[in-house]
């Protein structure tokens, strides 16, 4: 796990595409209109900042959703050079304030390699057992969520009672073991990381969501955002007292591949980065 990538690198050299060569129902088939368009790179500085960048987003998308608490709560991207690295944001500081300048690089034994601030024990413990576990996840995103943790207490999966919901379809797991355990010490992260295989969610009982994407930063903080949201809505539904109506398995099959996949992630998180952008520009510094 230590081979450097090819250059330059196109996300969609690893998308399927559509018989038409499209990567999603969504790709426009009229030439010429505004759309956004998967990155390449030139060369790995390029990339790395671009990785960077987007990690800030992410961290400030989850602040606008009010995901803190306290310190609690870690994202983390690999480096696309050294993939034995990761780009993790620092401890203590708001997701709010995180900026480019203060991140933090740390390899798989919990060491600083880059930056001033201190790891996130818990969210080494998690994030580096399911990164060395399963080299193609790139990305990954946890935090302490209101609604997320109180459907874990439940211990059971997300019900299809949407089209979003459909979304994670036999694509996440309830992870039961070290249910509700402070996650220190490194053998929790082992408990966890294996139930990671072939799937982009979880929900770990008595603690909360976690998101790995096989795509980029972009795609598990999005989804990590709508997997909350799910989250509440299921909540909400069973708070009601009646028995929701569930999307039959064939057509949440469908919704998960045109509306859950690993792209349309990356896509619905364009507009909460370019929003970003342009309103809280200190987070390039």
């Amino acid at each position: 796990m230590s081979a450097v990538l090819d250059r330059p690198r196109s996300h969609s050299t690893v998308l399927p595409k559509l018989p038409d060569g499209r990567v999603s129902i969504y790709e426009p088939q009229q030439p010429g209109l505004i759309y956004p368009q998967l990155p390449e790179f030139a060369n790995v500085a390029e990339e790395r900042l671009h990785l960077k960048q987007r990690l800030v987003a992410a961290c400030r998308a989850f602040g606008k959703e009010g995901f803190d608490y306290g310190f609690a709560g870690h994202l983390t991207v690999r480096d696309p050079e050294h993939p034995e690295l990761y780009w993790t944001n620092p401890m203590c500081v708001h997701f709010n304030d995180v900026k480019v300048s203060n991140l933090i690089l740390a390899d798989h034994k919990g060491r600083v390699v880059e930056g001033r601030h201190a790891l996130n024990r818990a969210g080494f413990v998690l994030h580096a057992a399911v990164h060395e576990a399963h080299p193609d996840i790139v990305a990954m995103c946890h935090a302490h969520t209101v609604y997320g943790t109180a459907f874990s207490a439940l211990g059971i999966p997300l019900a299809p009672i949407s089209q979003d919901a459909a979304a994670f379809f036999e694509d996440h797991v309830v992870i039961k073991s070290e249910a509700g355990q402070v996650a220190v010490e490194e053998r929790a992260g082992l408990a966890v990381c294996d139930w990671f295989k072939g799937v982009r969610a979880a929900i770990h009982q008595n603690h909360g969501l976690l998101t790995a994407s096989r795509f980029g930063i972009e795609s598990a903080a999005f989804w990590f955002i709508a997997l909350e949201r799910c989250c509440r809505q299921q909540l909400m539904v069973e708070a009601s007292g009646h028995k929701p109506a569930l999307v039959p398995p064939d057509k949440s099959r469908y919704s998960r591949e045109h509306v859950g996949s690993e792209y349309i992630g990356w896509l619905h998180f364009q507009p909460i980065y370019e929003h970003l952008a342009a309103t809280q520009p200190d987070m390039f510094e």
